[in-house]
């Protein structure tokens, strides 16, 4: 017979003791950006994790997860509760735009620029697989701010100014019916 197993650590402890196969994903500060916020779990903090990432994503009503891309993973989307529209994008002008609904699951292939709108007026949640141990991603806003001006310019063919003026820090969006 096998002895007792540990003593369950407290609630919002992300203490594990002998647990390797359990990871407290609630017990994590998340990670906030404007309209919402994401918990992440990667082989970082879950070494047990060794093909895959997990992610709790919320958007608040009106918010937006801002445009981006994961150059390293296709992405699958459980939509547990709200009300979204998803815009995914790749090369040669394929795009696609879909609403989704609690039950339902959206899939951004590897490297496709995808966004996604909060259309409802509650919280929506969303738990998020990544087929891969590590979890990378690269916004819009990074992306436009790792670049100089004079080659953002040179590309989009606009003045430079229009990059000197714009943030390099997120972009704060503000919720439906908010100014």
């Amino acid at each position: 017979m096998p002895g007792p197993l540990p003593q369950d650590p407290k609630p919002g402890s992300l203490n594990e003791g002998a647990f390797t196969h359990r990871y407290r994903l609630l017990a994590q500060e998340p990670t906030g950006f404007p309209g919402g916020n994401m918990r992440i779990v990667s082989q970082d903090q879950f070494p047990i994790s060794s093909t895959m990432t997990g992610a709790i994503l919320l958007i608040n009503p009106g918010g937006l997860r801002e445009l981006h891309w994961h150059p390293n993973a296709a992405e699958w989307q459980y939509y547990v509760h709200g009300k979204a529209r998803m815009t995914v994008f790749g090369s040669h002008g394929r795009a696609r735009v879909d609403e989704f609904g609690a039950g339902d699951v959206g899939y951004v292939p590897q490297g496709f620029g995808h966004y996604i709108e909060n259309i409802g007026d509650e919280e929506l949640k969303i738990v998020i697989v990544f087929n891969n141990a590590t979890y990378e991603s690269i916004s819009i806003t990074g992306w436009l701010a790792s670049n100089s001006d004079r080659l953002l310019a040179t590309n989009f063919g606009v003045p430079e100014k229009i990059f000197a003026e714009m943030p390099s820090g997120p972009v704060i969006i503000p919720e439906q019916g908010k100014v």
